[in-house]
């Protein structure tokens, strides 16, 4: 009899394992035939560790497709404020098939990082079109950065900022006033013109609009950026990205 029980316990292993969860009533079960059902599954489990493994990475998979489908979706609801915010740089290939977004903040050691592989991609690309988002969120230093970087491009238009923008990712001096004046000295601009502006409600409601889309987008960390219908959260070298856009513009 214990030998039939066990063989019926081992078939329910079986059953468990092809069929959906609710296919297998496990409430007709008795306590004692339960017991050496649970007893199966462990020693099968114990004799086949692989199996935990491959069910760890289905459900990675089926996480990872539900975020991708939701980040695809904030994508799509956002996508004004995204693509065709008035207020936000855009450089690279101005009528490329593909639009890239980057979420940075100055003092952000991997957004420094992500600056050349971004440039690279650019210039190796070239069908690219990039917009940049103001996104301060480690510290007043990182508000100084922004609101200087911002008050240039309001000031002195897209070309300027640009070089400022490219020189804070390389700046290793103080955030402050005095700084910023040398920076933009250095740079030809109009120092006391762009220093003026830096507290303008205009360049607070930038940041503020940059800040309400950032949690929208669900972002909490930079680089995080958007490439087409697609989020990218943290860092990724030049080939991963090149990697990706050809992979949207295949599908």
């Amino acid at each position: 009899m214990p030998r039939m029980i066990l063989s019926a316990a081992s078939l329910g292993l079986c059953f468990a394992f092809a069929q959906p969860a609710a296919a297998l009533d496990l409430e007709s079960l008795s306590d004692a035939d339960r017991t050496l059902l649970r007893a199966e599954i462990r020693e099968y489990l114990l004799a086949n560790p692989e199996v935990i493994m491959e069910a760890v990475a289905v459900l990675e998979e089926r996480e990872a497709k539900g975020q991708a489908e939701a980040d695809s979706d904030l994508v799509k609801v956002n996508a004004e404020a995204l693509f065709n915010d008035p207020n936000s740089w855009v450089g690279g290939n101005l009528d490329g098939d593909l639009t890239l977004v980057e979420f940075m903040d100055y003092r952000c050691s991997y957004c420094r990082r992500a600056h050349e592989d971004v440039k690279g991609l650019l210039a190796a690309d070239g069908n690219i079109r990039f917009i940049i988002k103001e996104f301060p969120i480690l510290g007043e230093e990182s508000v100084l950065a922004s609101r200087f970087a911002i008050a240039t491009r309001q000031v002195a238009g897209d070309e300027a900022y640009a070089s400022v923008h490219d020189a804070l990712m390389a700046y290793s001096g103080s955030m402050s006033e005095m700084g910023f004046t040398r920076l933009a000295d250095s740079l030809g601009l109009d120092a006391p013109a762009i220093i003026a502006e830096m507290n303008s409600d205009a360049v607070t409601q930038v940041i503020a609009a940059n800040h309400a889309l950032g949690q929208r987008m669900q972002i909490s960390g930079t680089p995080s950026f958007v490439m087409g219908d697609q989020m990218l959260r943290g860092y990724l070298p030049q080939d991963a990205m090149q990697r990706i856009a050809d992979e949207i513009r295949a599908q």
